[in-house]
């Protein structure tokens, strides 16, 4: 094997946001641009020589390019081996559990999660630690730091690797393993659901709709729910990776999955309906008759946790993302269990997983998980609600109204104003959080501001703090109002408004979202002048 040194010059643009580096895919195809970013993840590293590192992502386009440019770089950098899914497929969560259940040194995940694929779509790098995590902010930095300097990076003059066919390969002298990329996740849910009770649900005549989104999950949900459980042939639809995922958008929320939310609002509809993204690690939870939330999925999921075999002893505790509504909390009180706010992004949760602080973990933005991967998991989602629906022989709107009757309701809703003027935007931001000292006591409309604050997290296990995490204003009656830019877009800049209303459990359940947030809306809007700044005059999502 010839391994060369190739003399290459920085890009100013790779600092990775909340889940790696982001870009289009005419970004990612630049010369030298893939290799740069890999290069300076491995040389901000220690210790992997001989080790193993896991490599796959969710198939969209540009995939099987970057994956042969990254095994290369590994054998050149002294990697023992690496474990690639076969036809470099891999979910975010399945990723994860082959780096924990192999103890691998790391993985890389290529996937730009739920972001459009395509030739004129999105890509993305992310770096994952050896506990299956996605890198924290110490690595990450350090990354970004190195990117900026690097001058030169290794490369392995041998020919591709055949990620198509499953078995043992080389890359130089590094091992190359192909494996089965759902056979060890698939192993795993089997540990932690009540699989024979599922497939007499099954067998009974219960009907799901699960939309894979010409994504990653689609061969994981054909197999486990299937083949598996006995679902009835065609319960997965749009179940073959593509890499511009059918020319659609692989986000599982109210606008791009429409025709399953419109099927679940039918006469027609089966009794569960359920989603997931371009990489695996969001999800949709429909009912017949009942859209859940992904803030009350969070708090419902928790409070019946112990129905499934994997936690039948109960859950340590629950953490969310700061803008999340506070649903789960309310679980966490009645449970007498830890209740953590955490930044966005995954791995703030890693931590608290580690140290065995919290078992549940959940993101308004339809990412749920647990302790059994370091990563939010779109499918052990809907698996989780299966076996609630299993076991307590109940539909969805019951169990979604029993919750609501035991813990209150919190009416939540996300606007998105996607490619934003960044400069806008950041003006606004900037705008907001100078006048946050003089909006503490300031009353709108009635309803009375009680704090007003810029969201700082202080980790209890390692003691980092991060600033700056989202602009917090909070009213003396429990609603809540949270204004963010997003790092998960590749164009522009993502605004987000987070609006959140309780009502106690005698309360009124059954009005429309957008009516009972009517008030904080127009609040947002007076202090921070969205549709003036930006120039738009709607959201571009409602979820």
């Amino acid at each position: 094997m010839t391994i060369r040194t190739i003399s290459t010059t920085p890009f100013a643009d790779q600092k990775p946001g909340t889940s790696g580096l982001r870009k289009r895919v005419t970004v990612f195809m630049q010369p030298n641009y893939v290799e740069n970013f890999v290069q300076s993840v491995f040389d901000s590293l220690d210790g992997f020589f001989g080790k193993t590192l896991v490599i796959g992502g969710d198939g969209r386009y540009f995939n099987d390019v970057a994956i042969q440019k990254a095994i290369k770089i590994a054998s050149a950098n002294g990697f023992g081996a690496v474990l690639v899914g076969q036809g470099g497929l891999l979910s975010t969560p399945g990723a994860s559990h082959v780096i924990r259940r192999h103890k691998a040194f790391g993985g890389l995940v290529l996937s730009a999660s739920h972001n459009p694929g395509g030739p004129d779509g999105d890509f993305g790098i992310k770096y994952n630690v050896g506990n299956g995590g996605p890198a924290p902010e110490r690595i990450t930095d350090t990354i970004y730091a190195r990117s900026k300097e690097i001058e030169r990076y290794l490369y392995a003059d041998v020919p591709d690797v055949e990620l198509a066919k499953i078995g043992t390969h080389h890359s130089g002298a590094m091992v190359v393993e192909v494996i089965d990329p759902v056979a060890d996740y698939a192993e795993l849910m089997e540990t932690l659901f009540d699989f024979e009770k599922i497939r007499v649900m099954f067998a009974a005549g219960f009907r799901m709709r699960f939309d894979a989104m010409h994504a990653i999950t689609g061969p994981y949900a054909t197999r486990i729910l299937e083949e598996t459980l006995g679902a009835p042939k065609g319960t997965v639809i749009n179940g073959v990776p593509s890499p511009d995922f059918g020319g659609g958008h692989p986000d599982p929320n109210l606008v791009y999955a429409k025709d399953l939310y419109d099927l679940m609002m039918s006469a027609e509809a089966p009794d569960f309906g359920a989603a997931s993204d371009g990489d695996g690690d969001r999800n949709l939870i429909i009912g017949r008759g009942r859209f859940v939330t992904p803030s009350d999925s969070l708090a419902i999921l928790a409070a019946n946790a112990p129905l499934a075999p994997g936690y039948a002893t109960g859950i340590a505790g629950i953490a969310r993302s700061m803008p999340t509504s506070a649903a789960a909390d309310r679980v966490a009180e009645k449970l007498g269990i830890e209740m953590h706010e955490t930044p966005t992004g995954w791995k703030f949760f890693g931590n608290l997983l580690d140290a065995g602080r919290v078992t549940i973990c959940g993101e308004e933005s339809a990412g749920t998980g647990s302790n059994h991967v370091r990563e939010k998991d779109g499918l052990w989602a809907v698996l989780l609600w299966l076996n609630i629906l299993a076991a307590r022989q109940q539909s969805v709107d019951q169990i979604v109204r029993e919750h609501w009757a035991t813990y209150g309701r919190n009416y939540y809703t996300r606007h998105d104003y996607d490619e934003v003027d960044s400069v806008a935007a950041n003006a606004l931001v900037d705008d907001v959080r100078r006048r946050l000292p003089e909006l503490t006591g300031e009353e709108f409309a009635g309803s009375r501001i009680a704090y007003a604050d810029d969201f700082t997290y202080h980790d209890p296990i390692d003691g980092s703090t991060s600033t700056k995490q989202g602009i917090r204003i909070g009213f003396t009656d429990g609603s809540r109002i949270v204004l963010r830019l997003s790092g998960t877009g590749t164009v522009g800049a993502t605004l987000r408004l987070y609006l959140e209303r309780y009502e106690p459990p005698h309360g009124r359940h059954d009005l429309d979202t957008q009516s009972a947030l009517q008030p904080l809306i127009d609040i947002a809007e007076t202090i921070a002048g969205i549709r003036t700044r930006t120039g738009r005059v709607a959201p571009s999502v409602i979820t």
